[in-house]
């Protein structure tokens, strides 16, 4: 039955032996159902067999029914979906979704799982009590502002950088999207929330000869300094009679900061694929050594052929250490390698620069790129373009060639 109902019409409807429906004339999709109990209530439909109960006419008047309604009908032809069909999001905090749902998942898809979820537990600490769906973008421009007013350390006055603010939300970003997927949230708070995130290097960076050749004198001063200082405490040893250290050859190496630093600068290797070397994993005879699917960013094994400098430090390590197990035993070097750096005196380069470095100069040598991609371990050659740019004085000595052509064409 169909016609426009009124209030009248509304309070007057009587019940029957079985349920019943009123179809409003003037609103289309909105239904009064009356029970035989005389129970009333407003039904709003948007396609067939779609339909939502609204509420009670005792609490929802015919000017409020219409109005929802009208709504539904018209994010229906809008979106295909109303907001009323879609499903209730589940009420989980974030602690609850890392814990429960995202950390059981990433650690079986990411290599690094563990230090993303930590980077999460450390910069979003205050969000952790928060439900999924509070986390608004709101909520997310406000810890962006707070972010980069926190300290690097209790101790110091520096702030965060907004790199490392855009780190952050990065790995953020990257779990709610699971969740988005997965349905127990809408829409990604980090992708709406409006912020100036900082922007990714766009320049490869690799060190100039000079720049090279200082690294490696401040390598071997460091590695002498360490051998002088060795000879020093045993003279004071020996004069009081005390048990001698080790020697310290003038060719040993202080420690492991000079072979990780040159075994970069020739395989081109990732911090992580180094430090995670063991020495079965290095074939002294063949001239190779193989990164492990399980280290490797692309998941994939690939064999890295060493060339005569990378035999000799690598050998030269081997007589100064177990030679068995891991090659070099440490987790990082952050404050040996930026007091190098210093020493050096060579800013704006980080130790993942060494592979640009190592790509760099394979290119410049001639040689091909997808060669280059092969050694890098990259799965397309888009990445290789990007690693391997040439220096603008090999690209200027290119342009010269023309030069000679042409007086080559004059002859």
């Amino acid at each position: 039955m169909r016609i426009q109902l009124t209030k009248k019409i509304v309070a007057t409807t009587l019940p029957r032996d079985r349920p019943y429906e009123v179809r409003d004339a003037l609103v289309r999709g909105l239904l009064l159902r009356v029970q035989p109990s005389g129970h009333r209530a407003w039904i709003v439909t948007w396609a067939h067999g779609k339909r939502r109960t609204l509420g009670s006419v005792e609490h929802l008047s015919l000017d409020q029914a219409r109005d929802v309604a009208r709504k539904v009908v018209a994010e229906y032809v809008q979106t295909g979906l109303p907001s009323i069909a879609k499903p209730e999001l589940p009420k989980i905090t974030l602690r609850a979704y890392l814990d429960n749902h995202y950390a059981p998942w990433v650690r079986t898809e990411l290599k690094q799982a563990d230090d993303a979820l930590r980077r999460i537990e450390q910069a979003f600490a205050d969000l952790l009590p928060m439900t999924l769906r509070d986390i608004s973008a709101k909520v997310i421009e406000r810890w962006w502002v707070t972010r980069l007013q926190d300290t690097v350390r209790p101790s110091t006055k520096q702030t965060i950088s907004k790199a490392t603010a855009s780190r952050n939300l990065a790995t953020l970003r990257s779990a709610l999207s699971r969740a988005v997927k997965w349905g127990m949230l809408e829409t990604n708070p980090v992708t709406n929330a409006a912020l100036k995130v900082a922007k990714p290097r766009s320049v490869v960076r690799f060190l100039s000869p000079a720049e090279e050749r200082r690294l490696r004198s401040a390598l071997t001063a460091r590695d002498h300094a360490h051998a002088a200082a060795r000879r020093s405490a045993n003279q004071w040893r020996a004069a009081r009679k005390r048990a001698l250290l080790p020697d310290a050859p003038e060719d040993a190496y202080a420690d492991h900061l000079t072979p990780v630093v040159l075994l970069a600068m020739n395989t081109g290797l990732r911090k992580g694929e180094l430090l995670s070397l063991d020495w079965s994993d290095i074939n002294m005879q063949a001239r190779m050594l193989t990164v492990r699917p399980e280290h490797a960013k692309s998941g994939k094994q690939r064999h890295v052929p060493l060339n005569a400098e990378a035999m000799t430090v690598l050998r030269q390590w081997a007589s100064q250490s177990a030679a068995a197990g891991s090659v070099f035993g440490i987790n990082g070097m952050k404050s040996s390698w930026e007091k190098l750096l210093v020493n050096a005196k060579i800013t704006g380069f980080r130790f993942h620069d060494l592979r640009h470095h190592f790509a760099s100069k394979l290119v410049m040598a001639g040689v091909d790129l997808n060669t280059v991609r092969e050694l890098l371990g990259h799965s397309d050659l888009s990445m290789t373009l990007r690693y391997a740019h040439l220096a603008p004085e090999h690209l200027a000595a290119a342009v010269e060639r023309l030069d000679l052509s042409t007086q080559q064409l004059g002859e």
